[in-house]
């Protein structure tokens, strides 16, 4: 629905980032814990590994790399979501009010926490600010029961 005058409509557009940039990760794949591929008590998430003869610590050649800080994401891009946008998390519907002026940088996100009822006012009132919300449909009841 639009007016004929001024050409504004009155349905709510989607907020589009403000810009885009491509995000390039130097690394994709998790780095695994040495030695757990051999033994089923030894988890893959990853631990530094301590021993004074371990090939991994001393960093040779064939033996699986170590995290550090070269695998570091890009400044520009370090925690850009793939929408373009920031994370903010919001926990009331006043938290909106902070991204007023960053809606084209921001996105809110909705706590875990926050009750059904609260997250249905959070995105009434995101819609006002034409604010993005992230994960607005969470914890959503059809009407028809």
């Amino acid at each position: 629905v639009s007016t004929q005058s001024t050409g504004f409509s009155l349905v709510s557009k989607m907020v589009r980032p403000l810009t885009k940039p491509r995000i390039i990760k130097k690394r994709t794949n998790k780095f695994i814990r040495f030695q757990s591929d051999r033994r089923k008590t030894i988890d893959p998430s990853w631990r530094k590994p301590k021993g004074i003869d371990c090939r991994v610590r001393r960093r040779f050649k064939g033996a699986r790399p170590m995290p550090k800080c070269g695998y570091g994401s890009a400044k520009t891009t370090r925690h850009l979501l793939p929408n373009g946008f920031y994370r903010f998390t919001v926990n009331n519907p006043k938290d909106l009010e902070l991204l007023l002026m960053h809606n084209r940088r921001y996105a809110a996100e909705i706590a875990h926490n926050v009750s059904a009822k609260v997250r249905k006012q959070i995105v009434e009132r995101a819609a006002q600010l034409s604010v993005k919300v992230i994960n607005a449909n969470a914890r959503l009841r059809s009407t028809d029961a």
